[in-house]
């Protein structure tokens, strides 16, 4: 056996080197994703929301209402951004998304709570997702009944009496604050996302390492008959995904399906096409299948972190969720959501629809100019 030899090992490493830094995608992904990663975990994911955008039914605007609301609003769990009038209309802002909470003052709670009669408070919370909403109402009795014992002063003070009203939740859409139900709708849309991208991009970088990518450039098609050539057999493979999963969530966890299918199916096209068209775009872009992958698992990222599926969307900065309102699963997550668990219909899916198209022609125009990029 010879020995190692300095010359010859520096040789070999100084060669990786040099390929490594030649591997601008391969290089980038090493330094970028940690930093990414840090900066997300550090600044944009937050485990306790606050400022969840608030809705108030004003049955009594007394002294001791006004106290309650403006006790919620110092909190900082709650934001009140404006006032609704009867129980529909704030049943339709819950669900679609507009307010994560509508607070009932009934009619005389004020002269109730003067004259010892306990009232009701009634909050109707989105319990969707059971994180977003779960710091607020374990705190909110505490927030409340500061209020009042700050208002209730000289001859009204209660001093040791019972408590001075009762405060009633209602969790809407996941009344049992299953996680089940609010983690496996929106499994969904990372999962089409994980999928769809990364077939379409490593089928694609495959055709040209393997040089049969030269024919279709010799042939005359356009750049968006091939894209659309490319992603559409993959339709049919988010069709069997779909329908396994959702077959899955209602036999296995017991997930219902409220809403409209139609919403749904228009919603669950316009996705799995966005994310071809992701994928079409990044098979412009890698030179090989590992650069295919890398850029792939480089999309998923954010749409774990900044969507809403695994952190609460409302609890991140306003930079956080301005990036976030440009990944495709956030719009599809709330989305399913909201037909699936909501009872939700084509009205109410109507801003997720145009956000998703509105990405879907932003990633095709750019794939588009990319692939004859490449073809030059």
């Amino acid at each position: 056996m010879s020995s190692i030899s300095l010359s010859r090992f520096l040789a070999v490493l100084f060669k990786e080197f040099i390929q490594m830094r030649r591997d601008h995608i391969t290089f980038g992904m090493m330094i970028g994703l940690p930093i990414v990663q840090l900066m997300l975990f550090g600044f944009a994911i937050n485990a306790d929301p606050r400022h969840l955008p608030t809705l108030v039914e004003l049955g009594d605007n007394g002294p001791i209402s006004r106290a309650v609301i403006a006790g919620m609003q110092n909190s900082s769990y709650f934001d009140f951004s404006g006032v609704v009038a009867g129980t529909a209309a704030g049943e339709e802002a819950l669900r679609r998304g507009d307010a994560n909470f509508v607070i009932v003052i009934p009619p005389g709670f004020e002269r109730g709570v003067v004259r010892g009669r306990a009232p009701e408070l009634l909050v109707a919370a989105d319990a969707s997702d059971p994180s977003a909403t779960g710091g607020a109402v374990a705190a909110l009795s505490g927030i409340v009944n500061v209020a009042i014992a700050e208002t209730l002063t000289g001859p009204l003070a209660r001093p040791g009496a019972a408590p001075a009203f009762s405060v009633i939740v209602h969790r809407e859409y996941n009344p049992e604050g299953r996680t089940s139900t609010n983690i496996v709708p929106g499994l969904l849309a990372i999962i089409l996302s994980m999928t769809m991208v990364l077939i379409t991009a490593v089928a694609i970088v495959k055709e040209s390492e393997r040089g049969t990518m030269e024919m279709l450039i010799a042939t005359p098609v356009t750049p968006l008959e091939v894209m659309l050539g490319k992603i559409l057999p993959y339709v049919f493979v988010g069709y069997v995904q779909t329908g396994v999963f959702l077959a899955a969530a209602r036999l296995v966890f017991g997930v219902p399906f409220e809403g409209s299918p139609l919403a749904f199916i228009v919603g669950f096209n316009l996705f799995i096409i966005v994310n071809l068209a992701l994928g079409f775009l990044i098979s412009t872009m890698a030179r090989n299948q590992m650069q295919a992958m890398q850029l792939s698992f480089f999309t998923i990222l954010p749409s774990i972190l900044l969507s809403g599926f695994m952190f609460p969307f409302a609890g991140m900065p306003g930079w956080a969720q301005a990036l976030g309102t440009g990944v495709p699963a956030t719009h599809f997550l709330r989305l399913v959501r909201k037909v699936m668990l909501k009872g939700g219909g084509l009205p109410d899916v109507t801003g997720d629809l145009w956000a998703l198209a509105i990405i879907l022609v932003v990633i095709s125009i750019i794939a588009m100019l990319r692939y004859r990029q490449t073809l030059d």
